[in-house]
């Protein structure tokens, strides 16, 4: 008669894993545990954001803010995605945060825009904490 012990479940590296919205790594944690085999976002916000979907508006909104505040003036992200999103409420607005960061690290790329922290220009790919953006 076979053994009637189950086989334990395979466990699943605990690697670092690329967001599929922003492409930016997240880390295995204890609160993923349960789903880490089928993660594919870093958070919520990613997950309800369909790449490309509002890329062209962000970008749009970014040069106005910047046009509109004057040269050497800088905006944060969060005010493009303001005025994308709507500001009635912040659920609004706030999942196109990473969204508003992404459109910012392409600009960025093509040598548009300078991403600055603390008033000194920073990597856009590598930044960390509250960014603010600024015509070249």
């Amino acid at each position: 008669m076979p053994d009637k012990r189950r086989k334990p479940e395979p466990e699943t590296p605990r690697k670092e894993k690329l967001c599929k919205a922003c492409g930016k790594p997240f880390k295995w944690s204890e609160k993923r545990a349960r789903d880490w085999s089928v993660a594919k976002y870093c958070s919520k916000a990613c997950s309800g954001y369909k790449p490309g979907e509002r890329a062209v508006e962000l970008e749009t909104a970014i040069f106005e803010l910047l046009a509109e505040r004057g040269a050497g003036k800088t905006i944060c992200p969060s005010e493009a995605a303001k005025l994308v999103g709507g500001t009635a409420t912040r659920r609004d607005w706030e999942g196109l945060m990473e969204p508003a960061r992404k459109v910012a690290r392409e600009l960025v790329k093509a040598g548009k825009i300078v991403v600055t922290q603390k008033g000194k220009a920073v990597d856009a790919a590598t930044a960390k904490g509250a960014i603010r953006l600024k015509l070249k």
